[in-house]
């Protein structure tokens, strides 16, 4: 090798290292780079985000005058019935619920009926609602909770209904506030969840957070009818995907209104 490429290799050598060094140093740079503050200005003409919203005795009396008619969409009339429609109603439709639960009820009319069907026909019945599997395993198990610690009999608390198979804080309090009237909380859904951040009543993600927030915020004798009230906004005016705002009678109100 010539002295003269001897001194361009060594160069180019050098110049690696100081590429490396400035790509490193531009990266540190860019993580460490502060987030820009959330845009709280005002979307549409609407009012501004703040959390919890001071809307929300107005968002109340507007959902009770807008769906008078609201109430549970799925099927039953037996506590024991509305607790296997909710459990089949993970990741399903109330629509489709209420087509399996058609003849589903009347072929299993207790708890004692779950279990004496092998599980592979079982998981046949409801097939269709998604996660079969599970949902047979954890309509399987509190059965048999039911049958062993109740009487037979759907339990009447939260802590009761918890300890059952396939039972969280949801399934509990659509239960409770509906079959018994007794309502533990706000039944938390896609449709809550979703709605309530849009709304600015809640900023959270959990559903047992959100349900903390609330309960705190939202009369108890309204705990039943709101999730309601919500869930039927959802699904009729403020749907994910294509949100009605045009014709959204909480427009006035809403933080995040198109």
């Amino acid at each position: 090798m010539t002295p003269a490429k001897k001194k361009t290799t060594a160069k180019r050598l050098a110049k690696k290292p100081a590429k490396k060094a400035a790509k490193k140093k531009a990266t540190a740079k860019r993580a460490t780079k502060k987030t820009p503050k959330r845009n709280t200005a005002t979307n549409n003409g609407g009012p501004r985000r703040k959390v919890p919203s001071p809307y929300l005795p107005e968002i109340l009396e507007t959902l009770a005058k807008t769906y008078p008619d609201a109430h549970c969409e799925l099927d039953y009339t037996s506590p024991f019935e509305l607790l296997i429609a909710t459990i089949l109603s993970a990741q399903c439709t109330d629509v489709r619920v209420n087509i399996v639960t058609k003849t589903l009820f009347a072929k299993y009319r207790g708890p004692a009926d779950y279990l004496e069907v092998p599980v592979e026909e079982l998981e046949e019945d409801i097939r269709t609602t998604g996660f079969f599997r599970s949902k047979t395993k954890n309509i399987r198990s509190a059965c048999q909770t039911i049958l062993d610690k109740h009487d037979g009999e759907v339990p009447e608390t939260m802590e009761e209904l918890n300890a059952l198979g396939g039972v969280g804080r949801k399934t509990a309090n659509v239960v409770l506030g509906n079959a018994f009237g007794k309502p533990a909380g706000v039944v938390v859904d896609t449709h809550v969840r979703r709605i309530c951040n849009k709304l600015a009543l809640t900023n959270q993600e959990d559903p047992v957070k959100i349900e903390r927030e609330l309960n705190k915020l939202v009369p108890e004798e309204h705990w039943t009818m709101f999730p309601h009230w919500v869930i039927w906004h959802g699904r009729r005016v403020c749907k994910a995907r294509t949100p009605q705002c045009d014709d959204c009678t909480l427009y006035a109100y809403c933080p995040t209104r198109a």
